[in-house]
């Protein structure tokens, strides 16, 4: 089965602090956008953010944790599985102008079959994105 983009709208508490984050910050190009939303490709995915003042300063998303390997993993949540070379490029990125990541970069679930690379932080809305990489991610996304 081909994989297709997926199309994933989110709330922002401002429009110009969202493409400075996206655009400007992870680097993701910009696509259509107005006053009120703008549409970012997010490796190959339409994210578009989406413009609700009520959220505030603060942030508003509710969220819970789940523990999993160690750690308090933020639901919902959403991010890309990437090519760990991808992967390393972003985290290295990302350190550059995150100041608390929810869950540092590392590896999870070391030596199991799933075993993977991943990374939790939030954008300024307080949305939490978590991306992640495998060695190979065929025969390691969905292992048990």
């Amino acid at each position: 089965m081909q994989l297709t983009p997926f199309h994933l709208a989110i709330q922002v508490r401002d429009i110009d602090e969202a493409r400075d984050f996206y655009g400007t910050k992870m680097g993701l190009p910009e696509g259509r956008s107005s006053e009120q939303w703008i549409d970012f490709n997010l490796f190959g995915h339409q994210l578009v953010t989406h413009l609700n003042p009520t959220i505030g300063k603060q942030g508003s998303v509710n969220s819970m944790a789940n523990h999993v390997d160690g750690h308090g993993v933020p639901v919902p949540h959403f991010g890309v599985v990437l090519q760990i070379q991808e992967w390393k490029n972003l985290s290295a990125k990302v350190r550059g102008f995150i100041t608390g990541f929810l869950i540092e970069p590392y590896v999870r679930f070391e030596g199991e079959p799933g075993e993977q690379a991943t990374m939790f932080f939030t954008d300024p809305s307080g949305n939490a994105l978590e991306f992640k990489a495998f060695n190979d991610i065929d025969a390691q996304l969905f292992a048990k």
